[in-house]
């Protein structure tokens, strides 16, 4: 089933500047989340990262509607009286009635108000909510299904506000309410019940039926148009949630998703094709010059060497210098996640660097929380041996450092029989013996509370990776979130990120992608799949992505061994790689960074709050849509340095060189203005709908077309920066 584009714009091009913008000064935007303020999953970072570009446009007018948790409130909000009088207003008079609302600012960047709503307060409302539900849209909610009655409650809630609101203000304004996943869904679905002057739309960010299907072993999206989806959903009792789910989606007057993947799977499950595909961003911030990112690398990889260095005492017989460091991180699913083919790979790969005598050792870090106890103690010991074995280097260096500068004072060369005495040979043996081993370094750093079923200890059991000599591939099984206040390893996610050399995501189920989209900001090359949004995007986006660090596994159309050959295949690729081809291939992915930047991916909202707009007041706010063509859409060139020729066997990026002498065909500037020109040239090509701002009366105010050629074309800012990072020999 191939990939459809969803009407409207699915290339970035799509999205020109308009000549002239909508008038918002009488427009109020609502966004609805169970996630703001609550970290929950990867909405709250969607929500949290793109509030100061939607502030940016909105001002004032722009709130955030989330749950009322007093432990977030505590660390996250500063409550303070709001300063709109509608908004005042309306809380006096729900709070009147026995509900309690508050109103804050939310201490993130750009500091967006945040309206907070108590659901236990009105936790005495259920049943009657309930049984309006049932009797206005047949959705029944059983009683033990604690989160959809909190849905109910916060979508009833919100649903109030709103309403109320719109009776509280004097000029009656444009509203939009934007309502994200299933859990705000039932608010979306009141308000048009109740007929309240609103534009609504609702953004999955994953089907609830899709997540659920993906967790059993199914062939999941090559049978999309076969599944019974009353029955499935039925069937795993969660048919009340998928009801509130489809609900929302066919009630709401714009339906956006978060990635081209996600939209067929929506239109197959939900039963309604997306108006607009809206990718997530990240807020980029820009470094004045190339080479300043790859030396927090360099910073970052030693604090995890050090790690390593304690980790694998008595059985370091492994070059530092020559060791590469995977990683894989996020929710523990492990199917969807993809660690089990992640694992089988590994296997595999250890299997070839030992038959090719390679010199590489790869170090693979699984970053997935699990229950636990406690840090497993053979691992602390590990980083207490190798801190005291730097204390008693430190001390002999001191003595040595001692004698040498007296010997030197007096104009004599030191006497090498001198400079250290018996004492000192007897601490650095006693250093010595310390490091001493009888078994294999720990795959796991905790106590696993179901160490006999965890299945990636299992699978790591079956494959026989246990860390040995012999083996060219550890594997280092970290089961809890990077904390840089942990005993262990001291590293905050980001630094530990930029110190690895590889992220490794090959999920099965993953409607965008937050983990590989955050190694690309900082440069760190990724492996993602067809089946995650993130690498539809790239592919949609970039000529050649595995030329930009970023390798995209096929697990659509090729079984799960042939995938897993292709991982092993990009795997054993990048361990081929020499230093300054991998600090070539980090360059040009943290290029690419601009790709994913609020600032211009931000622009797919606002063109949905537009459409939403249109739809919801037409006497005020019209469009006309232009079907995007195939020629629409910038994509990144194959870069120079890269021979074109299919026939090239290597998956990465830079001209193979067995030297590291400077004759390879690379100028980065040359490449970094090439795509420079080459978006910005493409950006002019795309159509654009057509905008009309009309007055109350109808008539036509102000108008904006597609053709309008802009001074400014909408493209990522100059991706051409200075480089000295080939100089940076460490790393």
């Amino acid at each position: 089933m191939p990939l459809a584009r969803s009407l409207s714009v699915t290339s970035l091009t799509g999205l020109e500047d308009w000549d002239d913008e909508l008038d918002l000064e009488n427009a109020i935007l609502f966004e609805v989340a169970w996630e703001v303020a609550n970290k929950v999953g990867g909405i709250y970072t969607v929500i949290q990262t793109k509030a100061k570009i939607t502030l940016d446009e909105w001002g004032e007018n722009y709130f955030l509607i989330g749950p009322y948790l007093e432990l977030n409130v505590r660390t996250q909000v500063e409550l303070i009286e709001p300063p709109n009088p509608a908004i005042r207003r309306t809380i006096d008079s729900m709070n009147a009635k026995g509900c309690k609302v508050y109103f804050g600012r939310w201490l993130i960047e750009g500091g967006p108000y945040v309206i907070l709503i108590d659901i236990g307060a009105t936790a005495w409302s259920l049943d009657r909510w309930k049984t309006e539900l049932w009797e206005s849209c047949s959705i029944g909610i059983p009683w033990y299904d604690r989160e959809a009655n909190d849905a109910v409650l916060f979508g009833f809630l919100t649903a109030w506000f709103i309403g109320e609101f719109a009776a509280q203000c004097e000029e009656k304004p444009f509203i939009i309410g934007h309502f994200h996943e299933w859990l705000s869904g039932v608010g979306l679905f009141l308000c048009r019940i109740r007929k309240l002057p609103v534009a609504t739309i609702f953004t999955t960010h994953a089907t609830l039926l899709g997540r659920y299907l993906c967790a059993g072993s199914v062939d999941f999206y090559n049978n999309l148009q076969k599944f019974n989806v009353d029955k499935e959903a039925g069937d795993r009792q969660i048919y009340h949630r998928y009801c509130m789910e489809r609900a929302a989606v066919h009630c709401t007057h714009v339906f956006t998703t978060v990635s081209q993947i996600t939209a067929v799977e929506a239109e197959h499950l939900l039963k309604r094709k997306p108006d607009i595909v809206t990718p997530n961003g990240l807020n980029v911030k820009k470094f004045s010059a190339m080479h300043e990112f790859q030396n927090l690398h360099a910073q970052s990889k030693a604090r995890i060497q050090e790690f390593v260095r304690g980790h694998f005492y008595g059985h370091l017989d492994f070059n530092l210098d020559k060791t590469i460091f995977f990683f894989i991180a996020g929710r523990y699913e492990y199917s969807n996640k993809g660690a089990d083919i992640f694992l089988e790979a590994l296997a595999r790969l250890n299997y070839l660097l030992r038959v090719n005598g390679s010199q590489t050792t790869v170090v693979a870090f699984f970053i997935m929380p699990a229950r636990t106890n406690n840090f497993n103690v053979e691992t602390l010991k590990g980083q207490a041996v190798r801190k005291q074995l730097w204390d008693t280097a430190n001390a002999v260096k001191e003595k040595f450092g001692k004698k040498l500068y007296e010997s030197l004072l007096v104009g004599n060369l030191p006497d090498m029989n001198k400079m250290l005495d018996k004492e000192d040979f007897t601490m650095m043996k006693r250093a010595i013996f310390a490091t001493q081993r009888h078994s294999f370094p720990p795959v796991c750093t905790h106590n696993m509370l179901d160490d006999s079923t965890d299945p990636i200890l299992n699978t790591i059991r079956r494959i026989g990776l246990f860390n040995s000599s012999a083996d060219r591939v550890k594997v280092i099984f970290h089961p809890e979130f990077l904390s840089s206040t942990s005993p262990l390893l001291p590293v905050d996610y980001e630094e530990f990120v930029r110190g690895c050399h590889l992220g490794v995501f090959p999920s099965y189920y993953e409607p965008w992608g937050y983990t590989p989209a955050e190694c690309t900001v900082m440069g760190i090359p990724s492996i993602s799949t067809n089946l995650s949004g993130f690498g539809c995007f790239m592919e949609e986006h970039i000529a050649d992505p595995s030329a930009y660090g970023i390798y995209i596994l096929d697990r659509r159309f090729r079984a799960l061994d042939e995938s897993c050959t292709q991982l092993t295949s990009f795997l054993y690729s990048f361990c081929q790689q020499t230093r300054r081809q991998r600090i070539i291939q980090r360059n040009r992915t943290e290029r690419l960074s601009d790709l994913l930047d609020w600032k211009y991916l931000g622009r797919y909202y606002m063109y949905a709050r537009h459409m939403a707009l249109a739809k919801a007041f037409p006497d005020n706010f019209t469009y006309e849509p232009h079907e995007p063509t195939a020629a629409e859409g910038f994509r990144y060139p194959r870069p120079a340095s890269v021979p074109p020729s299919p026939s090239v066997s290597r998956h990465s990026s830079p001209h193979h060189s067995e030297t590291e002498e400077d004759d390879e065909r690379y100028d980065e500037d040359e490449e970094a203005e090439k795509d420079r020109q080459n978006i910005k040239s493409q950006a002019l090509m795309g159509s654009v709908p057509e905008w009309r701002k009309r007055s109350k009366k109808g008539s036509s105010e102000a108008s904006v077309s597609s053709t309008a050629s802009t001074p400014t074309p909408s493209s990522p800012s100059d991706l051409s920066s200075p480089t000295n990072s080939l100089s940076e020999e460490r790393n």
